[in-house]
């Protein structure tokens, strides 16, 4: 009879025990499949980067997909020359002088992957007629590909199909409008490697904004962040706008941590936390063709967060006055937020894995990877790669980086190994005219103080109504 008693214990306990466990492929919850049933391909389609840059007199802007720029947090206009319909010459006439060329990207020397960006600043009394850019090839041929203007003076063009290798240049040629045949500038020639990822990176090199291609734990665990937030503080109309952030390791069950950037949970301006939060890990490998409303097209699906947490600082101040706390976290309880593709585990850490976050000092100068979802590449992972310096004493620095918007809050790894490392930062900011990209420190900082009130916050100790679901954390710095 006791053995009979002990096996109807264990079997109690085992029928007990799966409503303890996360369940795989679990239905989300009501709340949660509200917000996946939310964005429609039209609200998807209206999303733009959270792209946030600042002027060399310090005022702060959201840049949009096509380099245009709003306020934000102030009401002055931002001074871009933009080009205007131009006279045949100059008043007067006498305009013999061709077009002016500057901050070139990629810089000289830089290395770049399979595709690239090129881009330059090109200003003229008379106004600009036509950009190209010339790319040179190691066995001294080139090519010739017409650049367009992408707002203010900024000329581009993207480029894709090159081959690894050295002998590689560039440079810019530019007409003027001037009457007759118009003045035309050839610049210097700037030279670039091409690695395309089969070798990995070697250190020393500046690699700007590149697909990548090396996999490993880090594109698994980072994924695409699709949010709103208000454009105004009465919360009436709310906006759409892309990230990037990573599965953090955080030591807790019945939870998943998300770390990213602070402007990516709670915007300053309008004083509110984000809503209808989605995050798709490894977007990179969908079979769709980008960020789009089927979480069933998505390696492992899509997951819906519960709830952000920034430290007070970001939220009491505006950008750029905060940048010092453009550090945050999404929680995504394991029970009831994944759609889509079938996985093995609804608990995302257990689905997908986790990163490491490092709140120690890293090592200024040595090798550093900046990761994230570039709205202008998606759906493709990029990543840049250089040493490392400071921009002032609140963020580290990457100088030729090129990541565009849509990448804000994803990791920065130092060092990067078969695709794994220590994330010591996330994408932060930029300034609006250098493709530099700059990143929080974490160490002697409330980062730590902010990841423990993620790991430890109830769930049920957070407001539900849009614009308040989060905490904003006081670690007394």
């Amino acid at each position: 009879m006791k053995k009979r008693k002990t096996l109807k214990v264990l079997l109690a306990g085992l029928l007990a025990a799966p409503m303890c466990l996360t369940l795989a492929n679990a239905a989300p919850s009501d709340k949660n499949k509200k917000i996946f049933d939310y964005w429609t391909p039209e609200r998807i389609n209206s999303a733009i980067p959270r792209d946030m840059v600042k002027d060399n007199q310090g005022y702060g802007y959201i840049r949009r997909k096509d380099g245009s720029l709003i306020p934000h947090g102030h009401q002055r206009l931002t001074q871009i020359s933009t080009p205007q319909p131009s006279p045949k010459a100059k008043p007067g006439g006498g305009d013999n002088e061709g077009p002016s060329i500057s901050q070139i990207e990629p810089g000289n020397g830089a290395t770049i992957g399979a595709s690239q960006r090129f881009a330059a600043n090109v200003t003229d009394a008379s106004g600009v007629k036509t950009v190209s850019i010339v790319i040179n090839f190691p066995d001294g041929s080139n090519q010739s590909f017409a650049a367009s203007n992408s707002g203010g003076s900024v000329w581009e063009t993207t480029l894709s199909g090159f081959t690894e290798g050295t002998g590689w240049s560039w440079q810019v040629e530019a007409k003027d409008n001037t009457k007759g045949k118009g003045n035309t500038t050839t610049s210097a020639s700037w030279d670039f490697t091409v690695d395309t990822g089969g070798g990995g990176d070697p250190g020393g090199n500046v690699i700007t904004n590149s697909p990548w291609t090396d996999g490993g734990l880090v594109q698994q665990t980072a994924g695409r962040l699709l949010y709103e937030m208000p454009s105004n503080n009465r919360r009436k109309r709310w906006n759409a706008y892309v990230c990037s952030g990573t599965v953090a390791t955080d030591g807790t069950s019945g939870r998943s941590i998300i770390i990213t950037a602070a402007h990516c949970v709670y915007d300053d301006a309008s004083k509110a936390f984000a809503r209808n939060v989605l995050f798709i890990p490894n977007q990179n490998d969908t079979t769709g063709t980008g960020t789009d409303s089927n979480c069933s097209n998505d390696p492992v699906g899509c997951w819906t967060p519960s709830f952000g947490v920034v430290d007070v600082n970001w939220t009491t101040r505006t950008f750029p006055d905060n940048i010092p706390w453009d550090y945050a976290y999404y929680v995504v309880s394991d029970n009831g937020a994944h759609s889509g593709t079938n996985v093995g585990s609804d608990s995302l850490d257990t689905e997908v894995g986790s990163m490491n976050v490092d709140f120690s000092n890293p090592n200024q100068g040595s090798f550093t990877h900046a990761l994230g979802y570039s709205y202008s590449d998606d759906p493709n992972f990029m990543y840049c790669a250089e040493d490392m310096g400071t921009e002032g004493t609140d963020n580290w620095w990457l100088p030729n980086c090129g990541l565009s918007g849509g990448s804000s809050g994803g990791p920065w790894v130092q060092p990067l190994s078969n695709g794994n490392g220590p994330i010591i930062s996330v994408n932060s900011w930029g300034y609006t005219t250098s493709p530099g990209m700059a990143g929080p420190i974490l160490s002697g900082t409330s980062a730590s103080c902010v990841f423990n009130a993620a790991q430890a916050t109830s769930f049920n100790a957070v407001p539900s109504s849009d614009g308040d679901q989060g905490v904003a954390v006081n670690c007394g710095n």
